[in-house]
């Protein structure tokens, strides 16, 4: 979902349902009978077992996010290990082939930093040119490795086949996002804890109603912002890449 990328407009959008949700509980308090003193400790048990389990999906969604946003810099420092490896092995073929190769290999170092700091009007161009370069360099190391098939020659063809799919790799995390479902699951328990929220308060304060929408809608907007590789304030820095280009230059 194209929201799911923007964390400023979750917040917003989150915190106005949840406030909404927590005045439409309180109205629901006005208009029908108040919860009666014997009542009151079952309600406090049905909030308390709600707002734990709103509690428990936030923290687990947290969870995921932080773990694929950690995946997202291991597979960074894969690429850039392998980058560097094909670099190096590009001088067991032909020199002519070799500078062929490593030419290549830095315009690719190039095109995969702007993966990682370009926003997503560049994705198509950033893939179309990763995906040229990729079988030129394809075509360079195998062309010397057909002619001359040595255990030497196979060590330079296995390095740039390891680029490639460690590109795969990265580009499959990047899309592993938190599911839909779990984002309908989270709102959904959400709006229905404010509603308890509101129709259970003793009485109507703007200051009190205020603070769990905000502290949900927080939590909310963080967990996206950690989920969206591009939307946000959290990125990946590709930190490895950036020193492996000037490395190679």
């Amino acid at each position: 979902m194209k929201l799911l990328d923007y964390p400023v407009l979750i917040f917003f959008v989150s915190f106005a349902a949840l406030w909404f949700a927590d005045w439409l509980g309180a109205r629901l308090r006005v208009r029908r009978k108040s919860i009666g003193e014997e009542e009151r400790p079952d309600f406090d048990v049905v909030l308390g077992a709600a707002l734990t389990l709103l509690g428990l999906v936030i923290g687990f969604s947290f969870s995921m996010a932080i773990n694929r946003f950690e995946l997202r810099g291991d597979y960074e420092e894969t690429e850039a290990n392998a980058i560097e490896t094909a670099y190096l092995r590009a001088e067991l073929v032909p020199q002519e082939d070799s500078a062929r190769i490593r030419d290549l290999l830095r315009q690719y170092t190039d095109l995969r930093i702007q993966f990682y700091v370009n926003g997503h009007r560049e994705t198509e161009r950033i893939a179309a040119e990763t995906a040229q370069v990729q079988h030129g360099l394809w075509a360079a190391v195998s062309k010397p490795a057909q002619a001359q098939p040595t255990a030497v020659a196979a060590l330079a063809v296995a390095s740039v086949n390891d680029v490639i799919k460690s590109e795969g790799a990265t580009r499959e995390v990047w899309e592993d996002r938190i599911p839909v479902a779990a984002w309908a699951l989270m709102f959904g328990i959400a709006l229905g804890c404010n509603v308890l929220y509101g129709y259970g308060s003793r009485r109507t304060d703007w200051k009190l109603s205020i603070v769990l929408p905000l502290v949900v809608a927080v939590s909310l907007a963080f967990i996206a912002d950690l989920n969206s590789p591009r939307g946000g304030f959290i990125h990946t820095q590709p930190k490895n890449l950036e020193r492996l280009r000037g490395t190679l230059q």
